[in-house]
């Protein structure tokens, strides 16, 4: 990760945005970016690039149960802070159907949707697709990155937890 400085010529439209490589075992295979300072969009990508699912490499690490958040920033703050393995989808309406496929053999899929409408759609609609989902969504206007940081990792590893007790 880095911020962006020296745009190159026709790229000045990512100066001064947080820089978020998609990295697989291959290499960097996306790049997106994001205002640091509340300018719209918040998140820009390639020009030509498809979504995909951030942090997807921990699918081949982790072992019973995997969490999956609305966002990288959110995915990178879960990761680092809690050592949970986790996955992130770039916005709640860029779900693709096969990423079923790939979760599909987890125990136990912890979404930790955004706490607006938005995140508790994109919760229940992987729900949906999976039987071995369990929600925990955040504090109206939080996500995992702003609750991490008001309330503490406590926050998240206590509902984790108890995700994880249920059976």
């Amino acid at each position: 990760m880095g911020v962006v400085k020296d745009a190159l010529p026709g790229h000045e439209q990512y100066s001064d945005r947080l820089v978020i490589p998609y990295i697989t075992p291959s290499g960097v295979v996306d790049i997106r970016f994001r205002s640091m300072n509340g300018a719209d969009p918040k998140y820009m990508g390639m020009p030509g690039a498809k979504t995909s699912m951030f942090n997807a490499q921990v699918v081949l690490t982790a072992s019973n149960y995997i969490c999956v958040t609305e966002g990288e920033i959110d995915c990178i703050t879960l990761s680092v802070k809690t050592k949970h393995p986790a996955v992130g989808i770039p916005g709640a309406n860029n779900w693709k159907p096969f990423y079923t496929r790939i979760l599909d053999d987890f125990d136990t899929v912890i979404v930790l949707a955004d706490g607006d409408g938005p995140g508790l759609e994109f919760g229940k609609k992987i729900g949906k697709e999976l039987g071995n989902v369990n929600i925990i969504q955040m504090p109206e206007g939080h996500d995992v990155n702003s609750i991490v940081h008001k309330e503490g990792v406590d926050f998240i590893n206590e509902r984790i937890a108890k995700c994880l007790n249920v059976k």
